[in-house]
């Protein structure tokens, strides 16, 4: 497949809970990825061949049409990867969707570091770029290439540290992220416990970002182990 403008790559994302649907849409628009929902394998085909898609997030477990009719019917005729997301994890469902033509397999419930990390893989072996690195969480936009940040079109002045943290936390949306992987990731292997300097620079972050710093949307607190960037 040759390789697209990034503005054009298309995702299909079937599966029949609407909150898996939402989830989903959420993560990748936000990403810069145009995204595509079907609650089952009919609406799925159809939306397939109308708009060919340049990849496929397919559940297995769906009333009607299942998913390995699914990727079966797809594979007659699609040449785009096909990820598995389903609560079956076990190697003769794995093995059999693998060989029905899906490109890659993941369990329920999965984190969205992972699912991002298989879609890139696949994207990239399929010869197409991914997204642009923009994060966009309600008014709120990040700009991982610039290292800019917006919020409802004004520009937000931090420092170098403040959006190294802002970035990771932003990349890794509604996963925990420890104050030991904060640590690691911004000062290096050799940062030590220095938890009142991290927690100093989280506060002038919401003091940036947040409508209401004293009640933050944007980055919660996880008592006891870190922090959290809720993606609206």
């Amino acid at each position: 497949m040759a390789p697209q403008d990034v503005t054009a790559i298309k995702i299909l994302a079937v599966d029949d809970e609407p909150q898996i649907r939402r989830a989903l849409k959420s993560m990748l628009a936000a990403r810069g990825y145009q995204v595509l929902l079907a609650e089952n394998g009919e609406e799925a085909l159809e939306l397939a061949a109308s708009s060919l898609p340049d990849l496929v997030i397919l559940d297995l477990t769906m009333p009607g049409m299942n998913g390995m009719k699914v990727c079966r019917e797809l594979r007659a005729w699609y040449k785009g990867p096909i990820l598995i997301l389903s609560v079956r994890g076990g190697d003769i469902d794995k093995v059999s969707a693998l060989d029905l033509g899906a490109d890659d397999y993941l369990t329920k419930p999965f984190s969205t570091p992972e699912l991002l990390a298989r879609i890139r893989a696949l994207l990239r072996r399929a010869g197409m770029r991914e997204p642009p690195p923009v994060i966009q969480a309600g008014d709120l936009v990040i700009d991982i290439a610039r290292h800019q940040v917006t919020r409802a079109g004004k520009h937000i002045s931090m420092t170098p540290t403040e959006f190294a943290i802002l970035a990771y936390l932003a990349q890794n949306a509604n996963c925990v992220v420890t104050t030991d992987m904060l640590l690691e990731k911004i000062w290096g292997a050799d940062a030590g416990e220095d938890t009142q300097s991290l927690r100093s620079h989280i506060s002038h972050l919401r003091k940036k970002i947040e409508p209401i710093p004293s009640v933050p949307q944007y980055i919660l607190t996880e008592p006891g182990v870190g922090f959290r960037f809720i993606m609206p």
